[in-house]
Parts: C-alpha cells; sequence; structure tokens
C-alpha cells in the first residue's frame, strides 16, 4: 500500500510513506554533501500542488523550500537546525489540501 496523502524521498533512495515529524528528522539527518544532497516531501500523486524540498548547503546548514501552487506560497528559508526543520514541515504539511483526507468543516449553529 502506497501512501495516504504524502511521501518523503531522499536522493539516495530513501523513501518513507506519510513520514512522521521522527521520519523527517531522520531523513534530513542522513543528508550529506556528496552523494544524498537533498529530500522532497510531497503528495504521492501525479501532478503534486505542493512540495517541499530540503537540501544541503555546501557552507553548512540547509536550504528549506516551500511550494505550493494552490496557495500561491513559494518559500526559500535556510536553517541549520534539524529538528526545527522537521516540526515546521509537519506543521506546514498539516496545512495542506490532501487528496483522500476529509476536509474540515465549520459551521455555525
Amino acid at each position: 500500500m502506497g501512501a495516504r496523502y504524502y511521501c518523503g524521498d531522499s536522493e539516495n533512495g530513501d523513501h518513507f510513506d506519510d513520514p512522521s515529524e521522527d521520519a523527517l528528522f531522520m531523513l534530513i539527518d542522513d543528508l550529506n554533501d556528496t552523494d544524498n544532497t537533498f529530500v522532497v516531501i510531497q503528495p504521492d500523486e501525479d501532478d503534486p500542488a505542493w512540495f517541499a524540498s530540503v537540501a544541503v548547503l555546501d557552507e553548512g546548514g540547509y536550504e528549506v523550500v516551500r511550494r505550493d501552487t494552490t496557495h500561491r506560497e513559494h518559500e526559500v528559508t535556510t536553517e541549520t537546525s534539524i529538528g526545527r526543520i522537521a516540526s515546521n514541515l509537519t506543521i506546514w504539511m498539516a496545512a495542506r489540501d490532501l487528496s483522500g483526507r476529509p476536509n474540515r468543516q465549520i459551521s455555525e449553529f
């Protein structure tokens, strides 16, 4: 069975279906500047509307890219804390429109 909402893939072939914050931490922690320089997280579908990527910077740290065409978001930041990256990505992904996940409806009584 594939990912229900999204998947994380690194350059070296590591793959996680619906990665948790801890799994994202592991994917990012395994990055290096030779043969595993980036990880991409996106919906497990043919034409995803959003993605996030983390890449190792030559000068140290990481470049984090968040792109969501549905919400017209495109943000590029640099960060040194893997824990902060994993946490922020988990929060950001929770706000994405994911097919198969029920939409939250707020109704007034």
